[in-house]
Parts: C-alpha cells; structure tokens; sequence
C-alpha cells in the first residue's frame, strides 16, 4: 500500500504534536515543523519512528512565506509525497485593544491567516485526489466571550474564509479544506490549572476543558476515509463553548 504524509506545522508540542503522534498511529508518515523546540521536536519524532512511520523534522518560521514553501517542498523530496496537510502553528498575544500595535496585527496575520494560504498553495502543487488541507483555527472565530483577544479573533477568522475558498478551488481535484475551531485546550499556552482556567471551564457546556487528544480525533476523521464528504466546514471541537 501506498504510504501517505501528511506535514504539521508547529508540531513539537501541544495540538501539533497530538495530531503528529496520531496520524502516524493511523499509518502516515509525518514531518512536522518546529521554531526553537529542537529537543521537543526530536522527541515526538521519534514517538513517530516508534510506531513505525518515517518522521521529518523541519525548522521553519511560520511568518517566514519562504521557509513554509521550502517546508511543503522538503516533505515531498524527503518523504516522497504530500496528502495531508495541518496548519497549526499559532500565537496567542492578549491584551487591550488600545494597546494592540500595527506590528503586532501583522505578525498575527502572518501566522495564522497568510502562513496558512502559503502552505495551501505550496501544498495543493503536490496533493492527488483524496487528500486534505485541515486548518487549525480557534472557537474565538466564532465567538468572543471576553475582551481582549480582537486582533487574534480576527486572524482565526480568515481562516474560515479561506478553507470556504480553498474548497471551492480544489474541489474539482477531489481535494478537502475544512477549519477545526479548538476551544479552551489545555496545553502549555493554556493550562487547565490556571488562575483563569474555572472561567473558562463555565463559559462550556460539558464543564471541560478539551484535551490536545480530542483536536486530533477530528483531524485525524477529516484526513481519513470518514471526511472524504466533507469540504469547506468549521467545525468546533470546544466542549460546547459556542453552543
């Protein structure tokens, strides 16, 4: 049988790695960005290797256009094709609208919103019929409970939009694009034992935070034979957060 690849951008920790460790538990070979956390990085590498997959690690800034395209290239080279591709590398900077700064909404922008169109493009010039695009966005798109996360809603937001277009475009190659909103997650960036932690378990409808695990279900679904029929969704993956 043909083996698959799939390529996860920020993929040493967190969400990224969760999804790396299970799409190789579900037979694909993985390469997996990363931007300074070499030694995490190496570790889930090698949690690829032990379940038997080949395993590339690439390091790449994600505001950096150029070393996202040399990324999707080196995974075809390295690993000889490219079916799924996961755009999950994020920041998550805070704080008062008044003191956003224009460099700051650029930078967002350019992780989330221009790093995903980038991979997109770079990855469609390789993907045959049957594979995936799956964008890794945040309930926030759809529903901002509290101040202070504006720029960043905005950014998470254009990738629904994208995944609608992409959709469209690669469609008639048999080709998906679908946006997985996560909620509160509990990873280093958002510990479920933080101060703020119990608000946001009340803001949910299951009383939870979801775990890196559950994202990487619904990836794994959407990059499988089960979303073969799905294409252009935002689906929320935040124990009922925006319910």
């Amino acid at each position: 049988m043909t083996r698959k690849v799939a390529l996860i951008t920020g993929g040493s920790r967190g969400i990224g790695a969760a999804i790396a460790r299970r799409l190789a538990g579900d037979g694909f070979d993985v390469a997996i960005t990363h931007r300074t956390a070499g030694d995490r990085a190496a570790t889930v590498i090698n949690e690829v290797a032990a379940a038997g997959r080949r395993a590339l690690g690439i390091r790449a800034e994600s505001a950096d256009a150029g070393a996202l395209v040399d990324a999707a290239e080196r995974t075809v080279r390295e690993l000889g094709r490219l079916d799924v591709l996961v755009s999950n590398a994020g920041i998550a900077p805070y704080g008062p609208l008044e003191q956003v700064t224009l460099d700051e909404v650029d930078h967002l922008l350019a992780v989330h919103a221009r790093a995903s169109f980038v991979l997109a493009q770079a990855a469609a010039r390789h993907m045959e019929r049957g594979s995936s695009i799956i964008l890794i966005g945040s309930s926030l798109a759809e529903r901002v409970p509290y101040a202070g996360w504006t720029a960043y809603a905005m950014s998470k937001s254009a990738l629904i939009g994208l995944a609608k277009g992409l959709a469209r475009d690669l469609g008639p190659r048999g080709i998906t694009a679908n946006v997985v909103n996560p909620g509160s997650t509990e990873t280093e960036m958002n510990p479920a034992d933080a101060p703020e932690a119990e608000e946001e378990r009340r803001l949910t409808a299951l009383g939870r935070y979801c775990s890196p695990d559950d994202i990487a279900a619904t990836v794994a679904h959407l990059a499988g034979e089960g979303g073969r029929a799905i294409t252009g969704a935002s689906i929320p993956v935040d124990a009922g957060v925006t319910a």
